[in-house]
C-alpha cells in the first residue's frame, strides 16, 4: 500500500518553494539586467495602446536606459508642451535630460546626443518608418533620417538608415 505525505510536509515544500522563488526574483532584480548608471532616465509619453511605443521602449531598456513611461490618451498636448514642430510628429515622445527624443530614434543616436550635446531640441524620427526600432518587420527597412531640431523648428539631418 502506498503512503501519502502529509498535509503538513506539503505545506513545508510549497513554503520552501515560495521562499526559492522570492529569492530568485530579488536576485534577478539585484544582478539582472539593469539600466546603465551612465544614462539618464528617459521618460516616455504614449498612448497606453501603442504596441510599436512599447517596443520601442524595450529597445532603450536593453540598450541599458533607466526609462519611466507615462500613458497618455492625449499626445499633442504632450508635443506642443515640449515645443515639437508638428512636421516632427510621430507616435511617442520622450524627454531625457534637456532633450526631446520624438519617435523610432535608435538608441545609438540618443547616446551620441547626450555625449555630443549639441544645441539643439531634440531628434526626431517623423512618422513610423518600418524597420526603425520598434518598427521590425522582418529584414525590411524603410529609408529614413534622424533629423535634430531646434526650437525655432530648424532641421539637419542627424543620421541615416536604410540607404
Amino acid at each position: 500500500m502506498a503512503s501519502f505525505a502529509s498535509y503538513q510536509t506539503h505545506f513545508k515544500a510549497f513554503g520552501v518553494g515560495i521562499l526559492l522563488a522570492a529569492l530568485g526574483v530579488g536576485a534577478y532584480l539585484q544582478f539582472g539586467p539593469a539600466a546603465s548608471t551612465d544614462l539618464p532616465t528617459l521618460t516616455v509619453y504614449k498612448s497606453p495602446s501603442c504596441q510599436c511605443c512599447s517596443e520601442w521602449v524595450t529597445h532603450m531598456k536593453e540598450e541599458g536606459f533607466p526609462v519611466e513611461v507615462e500613458s497618455k490618451l492625449r499626445m499633442k498636448p504632450v508635443k506642443n508642451q515640449v515645443g515639437l514642430p508638428e512636421s516632427l510628429a510621430a507616435c511617442h515622445t520622450a524627454v531625457v535630460g534637456n532633450y526631446v527624443v520624438e519617435g523610432h530614434v535608435p538608441a545609438q543616436d540618443v547616446k551620441q546626443l547626450l555625449r555630443d550635446a549639441p544645441d539643439v531640441r531634440g531628434l526626431s524620427v517623423p512618422g513610423m518608418p518600418v524597420g526603425s526600432p520598434g518598427m521590425e518587420r522582418g529584414n525590411r527597412v524603410e529609408p529614413y533620417k534622424v533629423v535634430t531640431f531646434t526650437p525655432s523648428g530648424e532641421t539637419t539631418v542627424f543620421a541615416e538608415y536604410g540607404r
